[in-house]
This record gives structure tokens, sequence and C-alpha cells, in this order.
């Protein structure tokens, strides 16, 4: 019987579990993409929803066509959740139905690639 020592050595660090991250910054901006907009109001409503960014853009498909698109994006304690809409008139109900405690922010995108 032949016993490999390296595999029992203490002198190789065990990979550390996801839930025992030490940075902090990884841990806290984990995306969720949701694709109900009933689900995506109940997490707007919850006590750990901070804020809500919403980001109007264009998507160019394979074929050439470009559609608007809008995504929310809402802050909560440990995901940031994302539902994409294609729809504008769908996107201003859901804007007009959002909790008035929630911080709402417009991200343009101008603005996101100066920052970049």
């Amino acid at each position: 019987m032949v016993i490999n020592h390296d595999a029992l050595s203490p002198s190789r660090p065990e990979p550390h579990h996801p839930d025992q991250l030490t940075d902090q910054r990884s841990r806290y901006a984990m995306p969720c993409e949701v694709k109900d907009i009933k689900s995506f109001l109940l997490i707007a409503h919850r006590k750990d929803a901070k804020a809500c960014r919403i980001k109007k853009s264009t998507r160019t498909t394979a074929k050439g066509v470009s559609t608007k698109v809008t995504k929310f994006k809402v802050r909560c304690s440990k995901y940031l959740y994302t539902l994409v809409l294609t729809d504008p008139e769908k996107a201003e109900k859901l804007r007009a139905s959002l909790p008035p405690t929630l911080k709402v922010e417009d991200v343009d995108k101008e603005k996101s690639k100066k920052k970049a």
C-alpha cells in the first residue's frame, strides 16, 4: 500500500470555502438576475433594499437590430438584483410602482463611460 505524503502534509493550505472569504467587496457585490417583474417588486419592497439604479441603453442583436433596454438594479444587503426590460411602457410603470422609501438614481450611458 502506497501512501501519498504530499496530500497529508500540513504545509499546503486548504482552499477557502466561499463563505469564509476575507475580501469584503467580493462578498458584498454578488449579482443576481431576476426574470419576473412581480418578484422584483417584492425584492424592492424588502427592508434591506437600499437603492435602485435605472440605466437606459440600446442593445444590438446579431441581425443588426437595435432595441431599447432598461435595466433596474436594486442593491440589497447580500445581492445586487437586476431586472432587464425591453418594453419602455412596462419600465415606466415599474418605476412608478417602486416604493417611495427607496433611493432611485438614473444612470446615463455617458456618465458611466466617463467614469471608466
